[in-house]
């Protein structure tokens, strides 16, 4: 069990919100404030320390009042490269990472993943026909993995599944499905938003 003090929290929200029109997803509202800071706020208390990755609007995230560090380059190219300036700046030998898009991820998922030894311990879910689902960007990761995705990346890796394959990865099934849907269209967040409401 690694203890919570050996964890950082990182919020992903560097991504370009194509098929949300191409606005900074971590800005917009829900439940009358920002996602990315609803997901702070909802990451906080299960780690020791928070920071945010952004590659956009810097100044509106760092309002926020945790560190933000936007990707090594400019190409927004995925979850791993947030996850890679993540572990540059992490100082704790884990890191916690979730999507700024996912409000309703669970209250004990960084618990539940931190209840288990491996290099990286990710979240599954079930669909909706009961198959369990990689949940990749839901993980814990050793913070001296750094090497290894900055290798990855730079060798033009971006799937998060084909990474973390390199590793001793353990999966965690989670029985909530619905903790972590999340709202790649303006459609989808109302529509979370609308379940929560009910």
């Amino acid at each position: 069990m690694v203890e919570v003090r050996h964890i950082t929290g990182l919020v992903l929200a560097g991504g370009r919100g194509t098929r949300m029109g191409g606005v900074d997803k971590g800005l917009q509202d829900f439940q009358g404030q920002p996602l990315a800071l609803h997901a702070l706020n909802r990451l906080q208390p299960q780690v020791a320390t928070l920071m945010l990755n952004a590659n956009r609007h810097l100044a509106d995230y760092a309002a926020f009042g945790v560190p933000v560090w936007p990707d090594a380059d400019a190409e927004f190219t995925g979850p791993l490269a947030g996850m890679l300036a993540g572990l540059t700046h992490c100082t704790t030998p884990f890191l916690a990472t979730v999507p700024c898009d996912a409000p309703l991820f669970p209250l004990d998922l960084v618990q539940r993943l931190a209840a288990v030894d491996a290099d990286i311990v990710v979240a599954t879910a079930a669909d909706d026909s009961g198959v369990q689902r990689l949940q990749p960007v839901f993980c814990l990761l050793r913070t001296d993995l750094h090497a290894s995705l900055a290798q990855f990346l730079a060798a033009g890796g971006r799937k998060v599944g084909q990474w973390m394959a390199q590793h001793h990865c353990v999966r965690v099934a989670f029985a909530e499905p619905q903790a972590f849907a999340n709202a790649n269209t303006q459609a989808e967040l109302t529509e979370i938003q609308h379940k929560i409401n009910l």
